[in-house]
């Protein structure tokens, strides 16, 4: 229950930021968000589903409120906090600004620190042996990196011995190309924390700071990544944590991400053939008496699994991939793909377990000080690479081989034309909904959950997050949910336009009548944004404009030009000197994209953000609906697309004294039956519609 010490520690905080922070305004959206997270945390609404489920308006302060409710909650429980995000630079805003700014609000003693991936660490003995002058690079890599940039790794060997590096390829004071980090990135193998040498490395050494933490800083992806090896691998157990995920409306994606898989066919087949080349060489390292039975597994399993590949191959036909894709309906595989599905996932499997075999063997004379750990590092990190390809294979061919379901929604399988290598396929397997591994992983396991966005609802409703994300996989009761609005004032500081438009976006002519009315709709002499829903139609109205408005001396800079800090410092400048700015972007500046005051005052929505169902998972779940008597459109289209609409319309006001005019081009929005739907989950602005035609009923 909310005990005295929990409410105390609240209001000491609350009272602090009130002293503290200069002009002020307490919100009661703040206030009530802070009160409800502390309340369902401490279970007074449900002793065992402590789940929040809480939209929060620009605004309203979300970061700090989860911060002063749930940090007295863990704190004082004994309790880890994970909070989770979906973007880097939330992360960075939590480390740098909101986490230190309320550790001098709080009463509380508490440890905060940043969790990433392996990936993200460089590996000490790596980067001393590309270091070394005679140091003989992993055989794997030569290909791929044959002249490594050796100032650049003596530079960031000297930086890490001086502690002036972390080792994470994040804080390095420059872009790191991928090939050149590949080459001294720490690996499960051979950077292992059972080896000596190896437990001053940057991942481990950041790996056991975790424990001592009291809150975790992490993303999506990692927390899904630990939650599928089992939990508490990577963060702490389920079962002793507390989770907030803040831009929670990514969370159900990233998990079917995550519990998908591909795999090519011939390029396996290339480097299955150097795995079998590369056995003789590891044996030299290993007991070669207790390995041998390993190495014959392997290499039988290899000329079962060669030919398999090869003979999948044969038996596709190209004429019946329609878009680069072939996709199975219902996930049904044909019968000659199915069998041999079965053969791979055993011939797969047994290669993976033989070949970790071998490395817990090389890793067993380590630790027993029969070989070092520079002389072996090679051969790890190469045991490695082919480790994580066989248990990559392994997934696919065991998700293809896995029987039809009798309920819930099958598999998306599909095959597609491989975009690196012409000629090769890649095979593809995708669960079509993950809300129950979400229940099964997490809600059913954690201490509580705090679910938190701007954009949580569709169409005014939960529903749709909480079927994706796996909340009404039962009952669930005790789950609340909380919508607070922005406590701006809409009506007074904005616009919302929707003028005459003379075709739909349908129409073959919709892109060069865009060319057309865009520019009667730039405010001069303010900023300006232009969302579009594809990257083709932005750069075909952004070539064709850009002439006309650097005539008129505007700045025009569109998305994926330049890196998108110095856009937004090229924009900055530009307003500051009173001049007229133009932003051309999609869908990553239609979330996300942070411009307050005078930064932002014209937003022009092109197109209702409708994602065309073209991916063969989107594809599967459509097929799925409709299959129950469902219309996929209305179920996922159209929630989704409300909430995308949300977050574009949401770029304009970022503060409590701006202003500005939404304008939308897309008139379904009053033409269309769901369309009123979709205007009333919008802010509440002053709304300027130009209906000049006639109203239509129909669906679509």
């Amino acid at each position: 229950m909310l005990t005295r010490q929990i409410q105390e520690s609240i209001r000491s905080s609350y009272r602090n930021l009130q002293e503290q922070m200069d002009n002020f305004v307490p919100r009661r959206g703040q206030n009530y968000l802070i009160a409800e997270i502390a309340k369902t945390l401490c279970g007074n609404y449900h002793e065992k589903n402590r789940i929040l489920v809480a939209e929060a308006g620009t605004g309203i302060g979300k970061s700090l409120s989860y911060l002063m409710g749930a940090v007295p909650v863990a704190v004082l429980n004994n309790k880890s906090l994970i909070i989770s995000t979906a973007t880097v630079a939330l992360q960075e805003q939590l480390v740098n600004k909101d986490l230190p700014l309320y550790r001098r609000l709080s009463n509380l003693d508490f440890q905060f620190r940043i969790a990433k991936g392996r990936q993200r660490y460089c590996c000490l003995e790596k980067l001393a042996a590309v270091c070394s002058q005679d140091a003989s690079q992993p055989s794997l890599f030569k290909d791929i990196q044959a002249d490594p940039n050796t100032d650049l790794f003596q530079q960031m060997h000297d930086k890490l011995l001086k502690g002036q590096w972390d080792g994470d390829i994040d804080s390095w004071e420059t872009p790191v190309d991928a090939k050149q980090w590949q080459l001294i990135v720490s690996d499960r193998q051979s950077c292992n924390v059972a080896f000596s040498a190896h437990r001053k490395c940057p991942f481990h050494k950041a790996r056991a700071e975790l424990s001592s933490a009291d809150i975790i800083i992490a993303n999506h992806s990692l927390v899904m990544a630990d939650a599928d090896l089992g939990g508490g691998i990577i963060l702490p157990e389920p079962e002793q944590s507390i989770y907030i995920f803040d831009e929670a409306h990514h969370l159900y994606q990233v998990a079917r991400e995550h519990a998908s898989a591909s795999a090519s066919l011939k390029g396996a087949v290339g480097w299955l053939e150097k795995l079998n080349q590369s056995l003789a060489r590891w044996m030299h390292l290993t007991d070669e008496k207790r390995a041998f039975r390993f190495k014959d597994e392997i290499s039988k399993n290899i000329q079962i699994l060669i030919p398999a590949l090869n003979q999948i191959s044969k038996q596709i036909i190209p004429e019946q991939f329609d878009e680069g894709n072939m996709r199975f309906e219902h996930g049904e595989l044909p019968e000659w793909l199915s069998s041999e599905a079965s053969h791979m996932k055993k011939a797969a499997s047994q290669t993976c377990q033989a070949t970790a075999k071998i490395a817990d063997l090389i890793g067993e004379r380590i630790k027993e000080g029969e070989l070092s750990s520079r002389q072996s590092a090679p051969i790890l990190a190469e045991l490695g690479y082919f480790l994580q390809r066989l248990e990559n294979l392994t997934r696919v061919w065991t998700m293809m081989a896995e029987p039809t379901r009798e309920n819930g929604a099958p598999l998306a399988r599909w095959l597609s034309l491989s975009e690196d290598y012409p000629g090769d396929y890649i095979v593809n397997v995708s669960p079509i909904e993950i809300g129950w591994k979400l229940e099964q992983q997490l809600w059913s396991r954690c201490v509580g959950t705090i679910a938190v966005s701007a954009t949580l609802r569709a169409l005014n409703s939960f529903s749709f997050f909480c079927h994706q994300s796996g909340m009404t996989c039962h009952d669930k009761d005790g789950i609340q949910f909380l919508a607070l609005s922005s406590p701006f004032d809409f009506q007074k500081n904005g616009q919302l336009c929707i003028p005459h438009f003379p075709v739909a976006p349908q129409s073959p002519e919709f892109t060069q009548e865009l060319i057309k009315h865009i520019p009667h709709y730039i405010a001069e002499k303010k900023a300006n944004l232009i969302l579009f829903s594809s990257y083709w139609q932005m750069n075909q109205v952004a070539d064709k404009l850009k002439i006309l408005f650097r005539k008129k001396g505007w700045l025009c800079q569109v998305q994926g030009e330049k890196p998108r800090s110095k856009i937004l410092h090229k924009h900055s400048q530009t307003v500051a000197q009173q001049k007229t700015a133009i932003l051309f972007g999609t869908n990553s500046f239609s979330e996300g994209l942070d411009l307050p005051g005078k930064l932002l005052e014209n937003v022009i929505i092109t197109k209702i953000p409708f994602s065309v169902p073209t991916s063969p998972v989107e594809q599967a779940h459509a097929e799925y609906i409709e299959s129950r008597g469902g219309n996929p459109f209305m179920q996922i289209t159209v929630p989704e697309a409300s909430r995308k609409l949300i977050q574009s319309v949401g770029r304009l006001l970022r503060n409590e004294n701006d202003s500005g005019r939404v304008v939308i081009f897309d008139r379904r929005i009053i033409t269309k039956r769901y369309g009123k739907a979709l205007l009333d989950a919008l802010p509440p602005f002053q709304r300027i519609i130009d209906t000049n035609v006639q109203i239509k009923t129909n669906k679509g």
